[in-house]
């Protein structure tokens, strides 16, 4: 049976690059599964977007474990499953919408989506990865 597992670089590289994630927050009950914009340099943490009073934003706290997880839909499917620990959830810094914005729908759409949504408050909220689950299905052959 193939080890289809990533290395430290493939996983954080997969991570880095574009994809929609899928935020599971513990919650009352069964815990909250969203997709979400985010954005990850290899050998960092993970930071995402949110208002402060929108479901996920009342339930993030800081200390709290969340996983978030990237797949690649098309042949050979290959996921990141990340544990991590939110660490800070802080007010929105200046452009963090704008870079967010264009790394999803580049330069000119990012723009007008974040200047049509500059009013709106949001916080940032910085993840910890400490337990990584990976699998790459191209390496079965």
């Amino acid at each position: 049976m193939a080890d289809n597992r990533m290395t430290r670089a493939e996983r954080e590289a997969f991570l880095a690059d574009l994809h929609v994630g899928v935020l599971a927050i513990p919650g009352d009950g069964a815990p909250l599964t969203a997709p979400i914009w985010y954005d990850y340099e290899p050998g960092g943490d993970i930071w995402v977007l949110t208002g402060p009073e929108s479901r996920k934003g009342r339930l993030l706290k800081k200390g709290l474990p969340v996983t978030l997880v990237a797949q690649r839909e098309d042949l050979p499917y290959a996921y990141v499953s990340v544990e991590g620990t939110v660490t800070e959830i802080a007010p929105q810094g200046e452009g963090d919408t704008l870079h967010m914005a264009t790394r999803y729908l580049g330069e000119a759409l990012g723009r007008d989506y974040a200047q049509a949504n500059a009013a709106g408050e949001s916080v940032r909220v910085t993840i910890r990865p400490d337990r990584w689950l990976t699998v790459d299905y191209g390496k079965s052959g």
